[in-house]
């Protein structure tokens, strides 16, 4: 699997058309530290597309520097950790700082196996021990506790201090790569500590060559068309949410090409984004105005046959 995600991976990049030395390095890095652990490294299912993103962040990778990804949503902030994952032959971490998250879970904790008292890692441990790449997914939706973890997993000097049980020197192959989206309700800003460890990388909102790609990827059957008629439809959205018309519960890329699939499957197009996108806003007028917008482009019976071949 390692060497079909590099395949897969370098010939993505290369149609990217990233510079050649730029790829050179990558390969030092994967001949460097080549992963030979039990975990799995994954292809992944979507890629990222953006030349100057890609070009940044992973210089920004081979440079040894922890990475924070920033920007609204259906930006593609953890599609692009899972493909820089990929990309240098890592596993991935992912942790989602939900309101419940502590240091034992990042760390480990004690646990009894056959009568004595082990430690079990948590995944920031494991992650910094075997040279993952470690995706911090909504950083700034991180408690004090967990907080408190991460000012000292992310320091120059790349020693994790666990209570009880010593030091950890974490894996030089390790990397750190943080999400974090303004618009979310619970998130607050990072603070200065925390954000100096970081290099910080904004996102663009996807353009319309990017979601036809993505579309595309996704949907071998979909007509040139039909791809160009849902990245119309999503723009449309979009704009909608910036102008403040609508929130952006609706603008939710997962959600449109999950409404693909149902359309793939033969539920007509009008009934399949109503399940994707416009049922996803809860207040009335909201719907209203979504369903409006997707009338615009979509026929009320307008089906899966003129959609795919």
């Amino acid at each position: 699997m390692g060497t079909e995600t590099m395949i897969v991976m370098r010939e993505f990049l290369q149609r990217q058309g990233l510079d050649g030395r730029l790829l050179a390095a990558v390969d030092r890095y994967r001949q460097q530290y080549p992963w030979q652990g039990q975990r799995p490294l994954v292809v992944p299912r979507y890629h990222y597309y953006g030349r100057e993103i890609l070009t940044a962040a992973i210089t920004a990778v081979l440079a040894g520097e922890n990475l924070l990804l920033v920007g609204p949503k259906a930006t593609g902030k953890n599609v692009l950790a899972e493909n820089l994952a990929a990309i240098f032959g890592r596993p991935d971490w992912n942790v989602s700082f939900h309101i419940n998250m502590d240091a034992a879970y990042l760390l480990g904790t004690d646990t009894f196996r056959q009568g004595a008292v082990e430690f079990r890692p948590g995944p920031v441990y494991e992650c910094a021990e075997a040279g993952g790449f470690g995706v911090l997914d909504e950083i700034n939706m991180a408690r004090n506790e967990a907080l408190a973890v991460l000012h000292s997993l992310l320091d120059f000097r790349r020693i994790l201090d666990v209570p009880g049980y010593g030091r950890l020197h974490i894996h030089p192959a390790t990397r750190f790569l943080a999400t974090m989206n303004h618009g979310y309700a619970g998130t607050r800003e990072l603070n200065e500590a925390l954000a100096s460890r970081f290099v910080v990388l904004q996102l663009p909102l996807l353009d319309g060559d990017g979601l036809e790609q993505l579309i595309g990827t996704e949907f071998a059957r979909l007509k040139a068309a039909g791809r160009r008629l849902m990245a119309q439809l999503f723009l449309d959205l979009q704009q909608k949410c910036a102008q403040a018309e609508i929130s952006s519960k609706a603008v939710d890329l997962r959600g449109l090409l999950d409404a693909l699939h149902l359309v793939e499957l033969g539920l007509p197009v009008r009934q399949a984004l109503d399940m994707g996108l416009v049922n996803k806003c809860f207040d009335a007028e909201e719907r209203a105005l979504v369903a409006d917008v997707i009338a615009l482009r979509i026929a009320a019976g307008m089906t899966s046959a003129e959609l795919f071949d």
